[in-house]
């Protein structure tokens, strides 16, 4: 079982609850929305954290215990009931695709049958809406590369430290290179501008 979040203050009107890994932050964080409404600016989950911002310094203070019930409350009952579904479909012709392969001795088939072969789970986001997956198979874990490139395009598909990513832009990355997807993770014309949020499901598809 894990350990409650606890809360810790950030700046004048926000706080930090630090959860277990058994946590949903997603689900978490749409729990706080519908029990705060209007009283809470936003809530952000990272991958075990989740920041609640509120409108001001007064309602935050009124909110304290409340806080503290949530923060020992159970975890809503599972991230799999919060979200979106999305199908991504990806091009598999990265750079580092047969590296990976050799990394984890097969062949460059099996990496994409490793890959799509899960359900993940949308665990926070990054700049620019850079969704950070979480859900993949263990021997995808794979460190960030030794030296990391100053050039990835964007709608690139890549792995690192347990995470799957997509790149909203272009920009330097150290994660290896499956490959590519014309899925939109971000625009900025639309609102909201990123297509992903926490607490998503995704599933990949292998695309021609």
């Amino acid at each position: 079982m894990s350990e409650p979040a606890q809360p810790r203050t950030v700046g004048t009107r926000a706080v930090l609850l630090e959860l277990g890994e058994a946590v949903a932050p997603g689900a978490l964080a749409e729990a706080a929305r519908e029990r705060w409404g209007e009283r809470l600016e936003d809530a952000v989950p990272g991958h075990c954290t989740l920041l609640l911002r509120f409108v001001d310094a007064d309602t935050l203070g009124r909110e304290r215990p409340a806080l503290t019930e949530l923060a020992g409350a159970p975890p809503p009952a599972a991230a799999d009931d919060v979200g979106a579904e999305h199908e991504i479909e990806v091009v598999y012709d990265g750079d580092d695709l047969a590296a990976v392969a050799d990394e984890l001795d097969v062949d460059a088939d099996e990496v994409v049958a490793l890959h799509t072969g899960a359900v993940y789970r949308v665990a926070f986001l990054g700049t620019a809406g850079f969704p950070y997956l979480l859900g993949g198979d263990e021997r995808l874990a794979l460190p960030r590369r030794d030296e990391p490139r100053t050039r990835v395009p964007a709608q690139t598909v890549a792995v690192a430290a347990g995470y799957t990513g997509l790149y909203p832009r272009e920009q330097p990355g150290g994660w290896h290179l499956l490959g590519r997807t014309e899925f939109t993770v971000f625009d900025a014309t639309r609102s909201p501008p990123a297509t992903l949020a926490a607490g998503d499901r995704v599933r990949l598809r292998r695309g021609g």
